[in-house]
């Protein structure tokens, strides 16, 4: 590995050439995509003449029928049939644009596939305009990237170390994720698998949001050191078109079917229909706004339900990590005859997705399908600031569709939070590292199945309630006061009698009757007792209605409720308003909500904890909602006795005289 940071620190030299015409936070555009080029000639290297005299014998073959027979010859799964090379591009300083452009056009198709990703063509122009390009391809000709002297590993992390450089100022969402959480996280994947030891064993991973790649490289040099003979595949997602260039031309410098790496939005634009795979593995944007997709995301959850990625429902269109988690879980292989096995899924994400959302929200019918459908293995809270771009608290979730007994109906919560040290230089927001003594124990503590100050072990039921709908009856009484019909007057459906929609004089007639009609009912209202309280609104309705009757006055429902309104006030002393002759009318500013544990009784929980306090309360059953939530903070919690007040004045006068000590020290000065 002594390669990697030399070659990390000469290619940023090459950088500092671009400075004036490029901004700092613009280097990539130039410096990625000729570290791939650059990558990509010195692996061609050893077959380039063979490579060109096989060209001219095949010439007549359309590209599709010749690239597998050049491919054979560069030993590659891929080829270049121009006449350059780094090292006659500058034989002609010229056309050396001219010649460049030459140069990327005769790699097969994948190869170019990368290079127009990375959108190069317009930065040949720009730097041909700046004389920058010929300085840059002689600094770049000068790196010796040949595979004797670089490994695909070693390659990898000087892909991963130059992203991470030109991004260290990306959206706190957009950050890359350090090898050693992705290490622990394939720790975890692969914990309870006993199978990767078979010989021969071929698997398949599969990451949604796949970067750069880094996940895919480390769980297959994960693999390997557990069983040399193993293959994983590796299949990809990105959205990002020059992540998505880096990612496919690793995969491809490797030797392996650069076909699997496809660029795409995965939420909208799912590259892998229909396909399902062993191992999944993703670290998602966070709090990434979807809200411009909405309309095709919500379309598939309401029109393809469960056969959908999306049945259980959707997140708030403020973050879509869940639909992220969603989409993975539609991937797993289904447990078969066939396939015994099922898949393993390693996701991280912040703390929202453990808690976010009332019941009968999307957030909590999600972590309701995945707990009530027994996915969830185990979820691991992981220090802060690991990340290069944001220090947020940050979780493993562990979800599998095949759990051995020990575990069904159970997840384990593993707090690694204080598993990490401080870095001797941090990089942006990483400040902290894990090393591998904690991954190991981390993953050790995960295995254990065993309970103690780092892990607590949960029944699914534990992270589910019922949200009940607490309900209180309304009691009013009702009074003919010169204040209260004050009040009827104010009221809407009173003040609307004197009104209309009709224009000219059929609707200055409408307004004059309506007028005349109020004035009657205000005459009404007054020959009752004004000081008179009536605390039965049934009672009070009849009065009413027998008095407007004998007055020949009809009037609607409407204005009839708005009549008791503006008479009533709320009154504990009252009798209940009855919705009808059996069922009471609830008083919606009594009306509360109640938490109740899946685990326990409703009926007893409310006898125990409402019913002894207001006797007269009832449940609304048609507002109940099933909620899950993991708060997973509160679980490890730690209470920490406050220090006395006595304890905190002596310190206080302790600051005071130190303090005028000081003061004394400067006036004399």
């Amino acid at each position: 590995m002594n390669n990697f940071q030399n070659k990390v620190s000469f290619i940023w030299s090459i950088a500092e050439v671009l400075r004036g015409p490029y901004k700092p936070e613009d280097y990539g555009k130039v410096i990625l995509p000729l570290a791939v080029l650059r990558r990509f000639d010195s692996v061609l290297a050893d077959t380039k003449e063979e490579v060109l005299s096989n060209f001219k014998k095949y010439k007549s073959l359309n590209e599709d029928a010749r690239e597998p027979i050049l491919n054979r010859v560069a030993k590659q799964t891929f080829h270049n049939t121009s006449q350059y090379d780094f090292a006659k591009l500058l034989t002609d300083s010229d056309n050396i644009a001219e010649n460049l452009r030459d140069y990327i056009n005769g790699f097969s198709k994948t190869a170019r596939d990368i290079m127009e990703h990375f959108d190069f063509d317009r930065q040949i122009d720009k730097m041909e305009q700046n004389d920058l390009l010929y300085l840059t391809i002689k600094r770049f000709s000068e790196l010796d990237l040949h595979p004797s002297i670089v490994s695909n590993v070693e390659m990898g992390y000087i892909f991963e170390e130059l992203i991470r450089r030109f991004n260290e100022n990306a959206e706190a969402g957009d950050h890359y994720t350090p090898r050693e959480v992705v290490r622990l996280m394939v720790g975890l994947l692969f914990n309870e698998t006993a199978d990767l030891t078979k010989p021969g064993i071929t698997q398949t991973l599969y990451d949604c949001a796949a970067g750069t790649g880094g996940m895919g490289s480390v769980a297959q040099e994960y693999l390997k050191e557990l069983n040399d003979t193993a293959d994983l595949e590796f299949f990809a997602q990105e959205i990002n078109a020059e992540s998505y260039a880096i990612c496919k031309a690793d995969i491809l410098i490797k030797g392996e079917d650069a076909r699997n790496i496809r660029n795409g939005n995965t939420l909208t634009d799912d590259q892998f229909k229909g396909q399902h795979f062993d191992y999944l593995i993703s670290n998602p944007p966070y709090g990434v706004d979807w809200k411009q997709w909405e309309k095709k995301i919500k379309g598939e959850h309401q029109d393809q339900g469960f056969d959908g990625r999306f049945g259980p429902g959707t997140p708030r269109t403020s973050d879509g990590q869940l639909l992220f988690l969603m989409h993975l879980v539609a991937k797993m292989k289904p447990v078969t005859v066939e396939n015994p096995q099922g898949s393993r899924l390693a996701i991280i994400m912040n703390g929202s997705p453990l808690f976010t959302g009332d019941a009968g929200s999307g957030e909590s019918e999600i972590r309701r399908y995945v707990l009530e459908n027994d996915l969830v293995e185990g979820i691991v809270a992981m220090p802060n600031d690991l990340f290069y771009n944001t220090g947020i608290s940050t979780y493993i979730w562990i979800l599998t569709n095949n759990k051995k007994p020990i575990h069904r109906g159970k997840v384990t919560l593993v707090n690694a939070i204080t598993f990490s040290q401080k870095m001797k230089r941090g990089l942006g927001d990483k400040r902290n590292e894990i090393t591998q003594g904690q991954i190991d124990e981390i993953i050790r503590l995960y295995g254990s199945f065993q309970e103690g100050e780092f892990v607590k072990i949960f029944n699914n039921k534990d992270f589910g309630y019922h949200k009940i709908t607490v309900e209180r009856p309304l009691r009013l009484n009702f009074q003919f006061s010169e204040e209260r019909i004050a009040s009827v007057i104010e009221e809407k459906g009173f003040k609307n009698l004197a009104t209309s929609k009709k224009k000219s004089d059929k609707g200055l007639a409408e307004v004059e009757a309506g007028k005349e009609l109020q004035t009657q009912i205000i005459d009404v209202l007054r020959s009752f007792e004004s000081n008179k309280l009536y605390k039965n609104r049934e009672e009070a309705t009849k009065m009413l209605k027998d008095a407007f009757k004998d007055a020949d006055i009809t009037i609607s429902a409407q204005v009839l409720k708005a009549i008791l309104t503006g008479l009533a006030k709320k009154d504990e002393t009252a009798d209940i308003c009855m919705k009808n002759k059996k069922d009471p009318e609830p008083d919606v500013d009594f009306r509360d909500t109640e938490i109740v544990p899946l685990k326990e009784d409703i009926e007893e929980y409310f006898a125990r904890e409402v019913l002894s306090h207001v006797p007269d309360a009832w449940i609304d059953h048609s507002k109940t909602k099933i909620g899950y939530e993991i708060p997973f903070t509160r679980q490890f919690y730690k209470y920490t006795q406050l220090r006395s007040s006595a304890e905190i004045m002596e310190e206080i006068k302790a600051l005071e005289a130190e303090i005028a000590k000081q003061l004394k020290k400067v006036i004399q000065i």
